[in-house]
């Protein structure tokens, strides 16, 4: 079975950083894709980052451009998420997913972890 494990979120102050891990737990999957994505209360679940397993090819949402940093250790299979400059809106559930080769939706997801930034 695979599971993706995320670890990390906590309460910090706007301006603060966090840095999130998501590693598998069980069975190592063939990935093409990484992503983080989140849903803030009362809102869609929204991309944040993503990048590509094979070369580290990264894209990002406009909102956290600048500020969030998606990063991976191959060898750990662990993708990481370093949110700098944050701001109480990025107060949301955080959860990766993964995409595996030849599909283009995200096909395994984490349980999520919270984050809150307050003011």
């Amino acid at each position: 079975q695979v599971q993706l494990v995320e670890s990390g979120g906590g309460l910090v102050q706007a301006g603060g950083s966090l840095r999130l891990s998501c590693a598998d737990s069980g069975r190592t999957i063939s990935r093409s894709f990484m992503g983080w994505f989140r849903r803030a209360p009362g809102k869609e679940r929204e991309f944040v980052a993503a990048i590509r397993w094979s070369d580290g090819v990264t894209s990002s949402a406009a909102s956290v451009k600048g500020r969030f940093t998606i990063s991976r250790d191959n060898a750990k299979n662990t993708v990481y998420l370093q949110m700098n400059s944050l701001k109480p809106e990025d107060t949301a559930v955080y959860y990766c997913a993964a995409r595996v080769p030849g599909t283009i939706n995200y096909d395994y997801w984490g349980q999520g972890t919270q984050v809150t930034v307050s003011s």
